[in-house]
């Protein structure tokens, strides 16, 4: 099957995928006005140790300035602080504060419902999705198997 015989070009239909679980999502989070890339850090956040702002934009896939201005807002809204780290004084680390756990319990439920309940959509083939994503996520500088045209 090609990809205009299916759903699409790859980009397009993980692009479309991501935008159906957000809009799901949405309505959960904004209760607590969050966006979806906010509860993503904060979900990262929530593990207890803190993270280097580089390896929370590479684990959301957002560049450093967006991420800048998402944590800035997850600051205001006293949910997440930074500290500068003591074995390296140029790198700075994201915490979760207490509310931001407090929150984060709160919420990981509701967002696990509304994931499973997604999921559920695709019976048997949700297990197999979930281990496809991974493996895609995983592979590192996919190369182009064509040639470019010179």
């Amino acid at each position: 099957m090609t990809a205009s015989e299916g759903a699409g070009p790859l980009n397009r239909v993980l692009a479309q995928a991501e935008r159906q679980v957000a809009r799901q999502l949405e309505p959960v989070l904004a209760e607590d006005q969050l966006t979806v890339d906010r509860w993503r850090v904060l979900d990262l956040l929530a593990d207890g140790e803190g993270h280097a702002m580089f390896a929370v934009a590479t684990a959301i896939a957002v560049p450093g300035p967006s991420l800048t201005k998402i944590v800035d807002r997850l600051v205001d809204a006293a949910l997440v602080y930074r500290l500068v780290d003591d074995r390296d004084r140029r790198r700075v680390l994201a915490f979760a504060s207490s509310h931001g756990l407090e929150t984060h319990a709160r919420l990981a439920p509701r967002v696990a419902a509304v994931e499973n309940a997604i999921l559920e959509t695709l019976g048997a083939d949700a297990d197999m999705l979930r281990q496809l994503l991974g493996q895609l996520t995983g592979v590192q500088d996919l190369q182009p198997s064509v040639e470019p045209v010179a």
